[in-house]
């Protein structure tokens, strides 16, 4: 039997492909492609996975069952419309009105709504449909924003400092500084913000929202974690679960200047549903719908049938309480765990599931976040170094270091037991450097 003829050697890229650039992965997808490589797959019960940007999709205790099937109707085999299912964009403005607009004149409708197939679309949308304008964002912030802000020509992205020392504080006053002396139309963020955890909340969100109301720059909040929120001191059995949003502080929801982000992906656990939506001012969700008639044609048709039942008020509460019970557990497993190895932490997470500390205090060999993620990839646990946090669009600061290259996140996405072995795995790499 002759041997199987062996694959073609791939051409280089130079030669056959010259048409196109190398794309740079997001954190999460390089630390998990290195991993791949070392035998990691979903599913493998050997590693620990602190990199994963998802949280654990189990049932918890106290939460509403999860949904485990989809009933497909007829109707629901064509083209969902480009802005999302009339009847999803009504529940979701319902749920905004209900949660945070009671008693407020102005109200949200399913106009003030468009549904996208991921967050990430959602952003690209909104990206696309920004003007020639100075764009504000933060380091560190999320990784994925760092193509979103490069790809689209139209506008210059203004790199914003956050400070450890300071707690990765932004007052008001800083807010209003920059726009003015930046001339930003518009300024992107997280909140909580991924990686920090920290969260611009209460008066001070009120506070940010006046602003740009008042010097007309426009807001586009990422809200993907606003349902984990943690007050030191509080009772993480309340019934009434915190929950906070930019919309809360909107005074008119057709003319204040302010887009938010969020999805079933984080606050509702449901990631591989990949249904989002952006919420604002009638005229600018109009102009993402349109951006998302050529940028993606429109989410999935059979999910967003299903997500309308997930919009119920008293289901959200409970699912957020719930979120809350387990999370904070392990949000303080893994503070405490990683202290006691030597990582510092800026800034304990008020939000989010993850923590941001640096290694530069531990011993030579692991002190930076690259060489503590190899040495950690060893014990079979993936982390992301903190450099993919430092969003630096066309690489316009190539050839500098990283402000945050002592930096690693650390995700307490996964179940606690899953936690508790990698914080075991993690001591015993930093014993064999001592």
């Amino acid at each position: 039997m002759a041997s199987p003829t062996p694959p073609p050697a791939p051409a280089p890229l130079d030669r056959a492909f010259s048409a196109f650039r190398p794309v740079p992965r997001t954190g999460v997808i390089y630390v998990t492609t290195e991993a791949a490589k070392l035998g990691f797959s979903y599913g493998n019960p050997e590693w620990c996975n602190l990199g994963q940007g998802q949280p654990e999709t189990g049932p918890l205790p106290g939460a509403p069952p999860r949904l485990d099937a989809v009933s497909i109707a007829n109707d629901d085999q064509e083209y969902a419309p480009v802005a999302g299912l009339w009847e999803l964009r009504e529940a979701i403005a319902e749920l905004y009105n209900r949660v945070y607009r009671r008693g407020l004149a102005s109200k949200y409708s399913a106009e003030n709504v468009a549904v996208s197939g991921g967050g990430r679309a959602a952003l690209t949308r909104a990206a696309a449909s920004l003007g020639q304008i100075n764009l504000g964002h933060f380091l560190p912030d999320y990784t994925a924003y760092e193509e979103l802000l490069d790809v689209f020509g139209n506008f210059a992205a203004i790199p914003i400092l956050l400070e450890g020392e300071r707690g990765y504080g932004f007052s008001v006053g800083d807010l209003r500084r920059e726009i003015l002396g930046r001339g930003l139309s518009a300024v992107l963020l997280s909140n909580p913000c991924n990686p920090t955890g920290k969260h611009v909340r209460g008066e001070d969100l009120a506070a940010w929202v006046r602003t740009a109301d008042e010097l007309d720059c426009a807001l586009l909040v990422d809200e993907f974690y606003s349902h984990y929120m943690y007050v030191e001191g509080s009772d993480p059995a309340h019934p009434q679960p915190l929950m906070e949003s930019a919309a809360r502080y909107v005074g008119d929801v057709d003319r204040d200047p302010v887009l938010i982000f969020d999805g079933l992906t984080k606050n509702w656990r449901y990631p591989g549903w990949r249904v989002t939506w952006t919420v604002g001012p009638k005229a600018i969700i109009e102009a993402v719908a349109s951006a998302g008639s050529f940028l993606d044609g429109g989410g999935s048709k059979p999910m967003q049938r299903a997500a309308i039942q997930l919009m119920d008020e008293e289901h959200v509460r409970a699912e957020t309480a719930a979120i809350q019970r387990s999370f904070s557990s392990k949000r303080r497993l893994m503070i405490d765990g990683l202290r006691k190895l030597g990582v510092a932490i800026d800034v304990e997470p008020e939000g989010t599931f993850y923590v941001w500390g640096s290694v530069a205090n531990l011993p030579e060999g692991i002190a930076d976040g690259q060489s503590f993620f190899r040495a950690a990839l060893a014990e079979k646990v993936i982390c992301v170094p903190g450099e993919f946090f430092d969003v630096n669009p066309g690489k316009r600061r190539a050839g500098r270091a990283s402000r945050f290259r002592n930096h690693i996140r650390f995700s307490f996405g996964p179940s606690e037991e899953v936690l508790a072995r990698a914080l075991d795995r993690l001591e015993a790499v930093v014993a064999r450097h001592r």
